[in-house]
């Protein structure tokens, strides 16, 4: 038997991103539940990094504050081999401050997979989520095709934060991670070579 495939997979560390800012906002009921998946695998170690508590300016100019912003969030998302991002969506796209959060970041997200959640009302957020898919393919990440979104996203949960009916949802997220997993593994070695390489 060939020694390589018989040595256990070494862990792939997945970062989840909250996207919602608001007062009052949903995200944190749909983060605890992902979590929830992300810490039931052995393959993956989560961490978070959450939009409410970064504080990054809304310019690109990087003085002391950005720069301890970003000694906080920044080493998330570089040591990460893949990442969830969970989004609501606003007026049929992503929060802003999800798409500050990107834009402080370039080689973080480069080749990478990204697994795209998302809520919201009718549309379940997917009109955030493809619009996230162009953002990310600028920057050398790739997204998984499958997604997990919740359409009427408070009416799903208790108020325990509990799916009332985790069937499809729980389905629609081990594919996902199933994906993520794949994509992170593929990319994890393919990324040390050109045009790639650090």
């Amino acid at each position: 038997m060939n020694p390589a495939l018989s040595k256990p997979a070494e862990p792939l560390h997945v970062t989840l991103v909250i996207g919602s800012n608001r007062h009052g906002r949903f995200g944190p009921v749909v983060a605890d539940w992902l979590l929830g998946h992300l810490r039931g695998r052995p393959d993956l170690v989560p961490d978070v990094v959450d939009v409410a508590a970064t504080d990054l300016p809304t310019s690109l100019a990087r003085g002391p504050g950005a720069r301890a912003v970003l000694a906080e969030v920044s080493p998330k998302l570089a040591e990460a081999d893949a990442f969830v991002v969970l989004t609501p969506e606003y007026n049929h796209s992503f929060p802003a401050g999800l798409k500050n959060l990107i834009d402080w970041h370039y080689a973080e997200w480069r080749a990478k997979p990204v697994a795209l959640a998302s809520y919201g009302g009718l549309s379940g957020g997917l009109r955030a989520v493809e619009h996230l898919r162009q953002v990310f393919a600028e920057l050398h990440a790739v997204t998984v095709r499958d997604t997990v979104s919740f359409h009427h996203a408070g009416a799903a949960f208790d108020d325990a934060g509990t799916l009332k009916d985790p069937s499809g949802p729980d389905a629609a997220a081990k594919l996902m991670l199933d994906q993520l997993a794949w994509w992170a593994r593929a990319l994890r070695d393919a990324s040390r070579t050109t045009p790639y390489a650090a």
